[in-house]
C-alpha cells in the first residue's frame, strides 16, 4: 500500500512539475525568425519591466542535439528554467533568446559516428568548413537581424550553450569573432585551430564533466589549451564526478553570469 501511495504521489508531483515548467516556460515568447532562406524557430525572455527605449545585454543559448525539432519548446528544456529564477531576474536586466536548431541540421562542422544500437556517437571530429551547416547559416543570420533591435546594448551580446550548443558555441565565436563580448560553453568542443580567430577578442569559460561518455572532455581541454596559447583569456573548469549532464553543475555555478556580463566590448 504505502509502494502505491508513494508511486501516485510521486505521478502527482512529475505531472504537477511540468505543468509549473509549461506556465513559467510561457514567460518566454515564441518567435520565428524567416527570411528567404532561412527559417528559425526561437523563443525570447524580456527582463522585468522591459523598456523597448533602453539597452539590454542579449545572451544567446544554444540547446544540445536531444533539442532539435520544430516544436518551439523543447530547447528550454535544459536550462530554460535558470534563466526564470528570481535571483537571476533581480540580478541580471538582460534579453535571454534560446533559438531551436531544425531535426535534421547540427549547429557545429562536426563529423559523428553513432552506434547502431543506441545512436550514441562512437567519435566526434571537428572540421574547418567554411561552409556553415544550414542551422548555423540561419543563426548567423538571425543574430545580425537581432543586433539592428534598438534594445540591444552591442557591446554587451553574449553566446552560450550546452553538447551540441558547446560545439556551436565555439563555432559562432570563429565564424562572428567581433560580435560578443564573453562566451561559456559546456561539455562541447571544436577544432583547436578556430581559436586562433576569437581568442584574443573573446573570454570564454569552458566546463565539462570528467566522466562524460558522449563527449570526451578532452575536446575542452583542447579549446581551453588553444585559447590560452593564442594569447586569450580562458576558464576551464572540469567536474570530477560529472558525467554528459555537467550542464546541471555549470548553470548553477555562483560567479558564472556576474564574470559573463561583466564583460564589455
Amino acid at each position: 500500500m504505502a509502494k502505491k501511495y508513494f508511486t501516485l504521489l510521486l505521478m502527482v508531483c512529475t505531472c504537477c512539475f511540468s505543468q509549473l515548467n509549461a506556465q513559467s516556460f510561457a514567460n518566454f515568447k515564441k518567435e520565428v525568425y524567416q527570411t528567404s532562406k532561412d527559417t528559425l524557430a526561437y523563443r525570447i525572455l524580456y527582463p522585468e519591466n522591459f523598456n523597448p527605449q533602453k539597452k539590454y545585454p542579449v545572451l544567446f543559448f544554444l540547446h544540445g542535439s536531444g533539442e532539435r525539432g520544430n516544436d518551439n519548446e523543447a530547447q528550454l528544456r535544459n536550462g530554460g528554467h535558470v534563466f526564470l529564477e528570481e535571483k537571476f531576474r533581480k540580478q541580471h536586466q538582460a534579453v535571454i533568446i534560446f533559438p531551436q536548431c531544425a531535426k535534421e541540421s547540427f549547429w557545429a562542422n562536426a563529423i559523428i559516428t553513432r552506434n547502431a544500437k543506441n545512436n550514441a556517437p562512437t567519435s566526434i571530429v571537428f572540421t574547418t568548413n567554411k561552409q556553415a551547416t544550414s542551422a548555423m547559416h540561419a543563426l548567423e543570420s538571425f543574430v545580425k537581424h537581432m543586433l539592428k533591435e534598438d534594445y540591444v546594448n552591442t557591446k554587451q551580446v553574449y553566446i552560450g550553450g550546452l553538447s551540441m550548443g558547446g560545439m556551436g558555441t565555439f563555432e559562432l565565436l570563429w565564424r562572428k569573432p567581433k560580435v560578443f563580448a564573453a562566451a561559456f560553453a559546456i561539455c562541447g568542443g571544436a577544432h583547436p585551430e578556430t581559436a586562433k580567430k576569437y581568442a584574443r577578442k573573446v573570454p570564454v569559460w569552458i566546463f565539462h564533466g570528467a566522466k562524460d561518455d558522449i563527449v570526451p572532455p578532452i575536446f575542452s581541454q583542447q579549446m581551453y589549451d588553444a585559447i590560452k596559447a593564442n594569447g586569450g583569456d580562458a576558464k576551464l573548469t572540469i567536474y570530477p564526478n560529472d558525467n554528459h549532464n555537467s550542464w546541471d553543475s555549470a548553470l548553477a555555478e555562483p560567479g558564472l553570469f556576474n564574470w559573463l556580463f561583466s564583460h564589455q566590448k
